[in-house]
């Protein structure tokens, strides 16, 4: 599948569709915009649509939208995620849209806080730095 870059018209509508609440963060993600609550991805622009999450019991019915499908974003028809693409005409219904992410926003809210697991240190990469170490120390001499 050809990537689909997000055009630049959608992020305007995107971030004045979100909730108006301090604790959405947004991010730059595949070359468009997601937004987060609590650490947790509720929305984000994709190709030429947006996509959102919501809990499993509440999927079916943003599915049901015409030209609505599962995320899949390698194209090749195998979702990997347990987000919905929004049909591409929800990116002209402001309203609409407003609708759908205050919808994921709502739900994502009620998810735990998701931190970051600290990087693992590995054996190469204590290496990698031993030798920077040494080669610093070298040429200070």
């Amino acid at each position: 599948m050809a990537w689909i870059k997000v055009p630049a018209e959608h992020h305007p509508i995107f971030r004045a569709a979100l909730p108006k609440d301090p604790r959405v963060d947004t991010l730059p993600m595949f070359g468009g915009l997601a937004a987060k609550v609590n650490g947790n991805i509720f929305a984000g622009l994709f190709g030429r649509s947006a996509m959102i999450w919501l809990p499993e019991d509440e999927r079916a019915e943003a599915l049901a939208l015409e030209g609505a499908s599962p995320f899949d974003p390698m194209g090749d028809g195998r979702a990997r995620s347990d987000k919905v693409m929004l049909p591409e005409a929800m990116m002209e219904e402001p309203d609409e849209l407003r609708r759908w992410l205050a919808r994921a926003f709502k739900a994502a809210a009620k998810l735990p806080l998701k931190v970051k697991a600290p990087k693992k240190k590995t054996a190469k990469s204590t290496a990698a730095k031993k030798k920077t170490r040494t080669k610093a120390v070298k040429q200070a001499r």
